[in-house]
């Protein structure tokens, strides 16, 4: 089997990473890490450096938070990039700017290293369960070669198209993710405030054309006023910068998505970045004086 290293053990990368330890992969981690020691102890090999975890990889996997924590990881001192070697493959399955994917993509193939954007929708539940929806952006072959491992992570793997479709794809899911939470959030402060059993309204809702995934999950959350992160809302809010910066790059206006963006803002400013992004609540609630 292809020797695996993960870059990323947060919130989603240490329940992908298990997985595919599960699996059987040899799997080497950065030894910095916090959870690195729960790898360790599950069977991973653990390195000092990026380079050193890409020198003894043939896949290497990262899992950050934006672009710049990528790029870092890739280009900065003992990056990935000193220690891949010609032949190897590198999946990014964060979420970051396509047009970073894409120069990754470029810079890799000048070292003979397949690249693959592939980030993933889910969050904790999907990561934890191994249930995510990968979207890919790449190469045939390069896809063809990650699809065993994406089948340890996730169910519903979709191969876009060439570099950064991935991440393009991504960004559309987060604008109608956050716009449908707001939805949601906007939808369940007016019941609250007109007196209306939330917990009926939503069994009702999920019968109904308003049914979604968010509405059952996170109009759970917003009932329940539990907003321990599955998804924070400051990572949320990065994405949501990605997507603007999208829509200017392609001349494409998004007011529905600035309008999430300048709600995150707010929910950011009064202290709740790190709760979960179904917290928007909070905020309509606050200004509707509930």
């Amino acid at each position: 089997m292809e020797r695996i290293g993960f870059i990323g053990l947060g919130i989603m990368g240490k329940p992908m990473a298990l997985h595919l330890l599960k699996a059987g992969y040899p799997l080497a981690v950065l030894e910095k890490n916090k959870a690195a020691a729960e790898l360790v102890e599950a069977g991973a090999h653990a390195y000092a450096t990026n380079s050193a975890v890409a020198e003894n990889s043939d896949i290497v996997i990262t899992m950050l938070p934006d672009s710049p924590d990528v790029q870092e990881v890739v280009f900065g001192a003992d990056g990935i990039l000193q220690g891949i070697k010609p032949g190897s493959l590198f999946i990014d399955m964060s979420t970051i700017a396509p047009a970073v994917a894409k120069n990754l993509y470029e810079v890799f193939q000048q070292q003979a290293v397949g690249a693959l954007d592939a980030p993933v929708s889910g969050g904790q539940v999907g990561a934890e369960a191994a249930t995510l929806s990968i979207m890919v952006g790449g190469s045939d072959k390069a896809f063809a070669r990650a699809l065993p491992l994406f089948q340890c992570m996730g169910k519903n793997i979709v191969h876009i198209g060439e570099a950064g479709a991935g991440q393009t794809t991504k960004a559309c899911n987060q604008m109608i993710v956050g716009m449908t939470i707001q939805a949601v959030a906007e939808a369940f402060t007016l019941a609250k405030k007109a007196g209306v059993n939330l917990e009926k309204m939503r069994e009702v809702l999920l019968g109904g054309f308003a049914q979604s995934r968010i509405l059952d999950l996170h109009g759970k959350r917003i009932i329940d006023q539990n907003f321990k992160p599955g998804f924070k809302i400051k990572l949320h809010r990065k994405d949501m910068n990605i997507i603007l910066q999208a829509g200017k790059e392609y001349g494409v206006p998004l007011y529905g998505s600035a309008l999430v963006a300048a709600h995150m803002d707010a929910l950011i400013a009064q202290g709740n970045g790190e709760l979960d992004h179904s917290a928007l609540a909070l905020l309509f609630e606050k200004m509707a004086d509930i």
